[in-house]
Parts: structure tokens; sequence; C-alpha cells
């Protein structure tokens, strides 16, 4: 619930007044933002190695309720298209461009009453399935795979984070594992994993500043060896296995 009350809480503040009468019909974005995350899921294609989710969404609204929105579509359709992108990548989803969300009416829906429509990609559309770690932008030398080293540390302003098996989530949002408060990194910033077979990885969760790995800008997942410096934006950390 935190999640949806921070963003509730950004889209009130988005525009001053107007969202005085959006907050008066029935239908709130919050809600909304519920049933997006519902339809995403019910919605998933899977493929040879990916799962997809929908990547445009349809919200269809009374037209006494689409008029309260009258002036904060945009702003409101670019939130919940960041919650669904954060959704996605919480769940492991793979989407082919940011999401899509579109306002509709339907006479025959009343005040309070809305629904959603999504348009999914038909698996015969998709890109061809590759490794996820395929592209690296930030080139490295080959490293060993490091399968009997499960346990890692994070270390970066005097503070040191033990990563396990099931990986680590950096950023500024509470609900990371590892949390930091240095306001240029994202509220979800990267991801560091790990897998028996090959190793551990960092991945740029779509922040805002990027993540930088011994210099080079990591675009999509990279490998890491014991030592790597990892710059978040302007935050800077040393990687080491244990």
């Amino acid at each position: 619930m935190s999640v949806l009350r921070n963003l509730e809480q950004r889209l009130s503040g988005l525009v001053e007044g107007t969202f005085g009468r959006v907050f008066r019909t029935e239908v709130g974005p919050v809600e909304i933002s519920r049933r997006l995350t519902r339809e995403m899921d019910q919605n998933v294609k899977v493929s040879l190695s990916r799962s997809y989710a929908p990547n445009e969404y349809v919200i269809w609204l009374s037209e006494e309720d689409r008029r309260r929105y009258d002036g904060v579509e945009a702003e409101v359709a670019d939130e919940l298209a960041g919650h669904l992108l954060e959704h996605a990548r919480a769940e492991r989803l793979t989407m082919v461009s940011r999401p899509v969300i579109e306002f509709g009416v339907d006479e025959s829906l009343g005040l309070g009453e809305f629904g959603i429509e999504t348009r999914v990609v038909k698996l015969d559309q998709l890109p061809d399935d590759e490794p996820a770690a395929a592209k690296p932008a930030a080139v490295r030398a080959p490293v060993a795979p490091a399968a009997a080293t499960d346990r890692a540390v994070f270390e970066t302003e005097g503070n040191r984070f033990t990563i396990g098996a099931a990986g680590a989530v950096i950023g500024r949002s509470s609900s990371c594992d590892i949390v930091v408060s240095n306001p240029d990194v994202s509220r979800r910033h990267a991801q560091i994993s790990f897998d028996p077979a090959s190793g551990w990885t960092v991945e740029d969760l779509g922040s805002t500043n990027g993540v930088v790995v011994n210099g080079g800008r990591v675009d999509g997942v990279l490998r890491l060896a014991s030592g790597d410096q990892i710059s978040l934006g302007p935050l800077s950390g040393r990687f080491e296995t244990r």
C-alpha cells in the first residue's frame, strides 16, 4: 500500500486546485492503478525465456468522470505509466516500450464505474529472445562464474550492506533492500542479482542518473566481479564477494 500512497501524493501535488475536482470523483487515480496492475498481470504473454506485459492501456470512464480529469490527463497518465513500470520490474516482466495510457468515454458507464482495456502484444510480434546480458553497454573482460560465492557486500558512504543469494534492490524507496538517502538516486535505482551458474550481475532499473561500473555505463544487465566500483548517479560504492 505504501507504493499506492506515494503515487496518490505525487498525483495530488501535480496541479494545484484542479485536483480538488479529480479526487471528488469515485474513480480516483489510485483505484485505477490497482486495476491497471491487475490487468497487466492477467494479460502477460510468455515466450521461450521472457514474460511480456501489455504496454498499451485504455481507461474507460463515464462522461462525468472523464470531465473531472480535464486538464490533468497527461500528468495522471504519466504517473500511472511510471507505476506500471515499477510493477513490471518488481514482477520481472518485460515491456517492449514505456506504457501508453489513454482515457476514453463509455456512455454505458455510470458515475464511479470504469473499465480497463489492454492491448496485448502478439507473440509473433515480439523481438527475438536472447539472454538478458547479451547487450551490455559497459564492456569488460570475461569473469569466471562465482557459483560458490553466494554472499556479497556493497559498501558506500561508510556503510556496508550484506547481499544474500536473493539479491538486492538499491534506491531511496523504503521498500528497497538497500536504502540510500542521496536525492539524486532514484527510488528503485538498480538491482544486484545472483545466479549459481553465472555469478553476480547488476541491472539499471530505469533510473534517472544511470548506473556506471568501473567507468562504463550499464545498459541492461552486466556481470560483476569482486572489487568493482559501482556508481548510482553521484553515489559511488564498492562491490565485493565473500
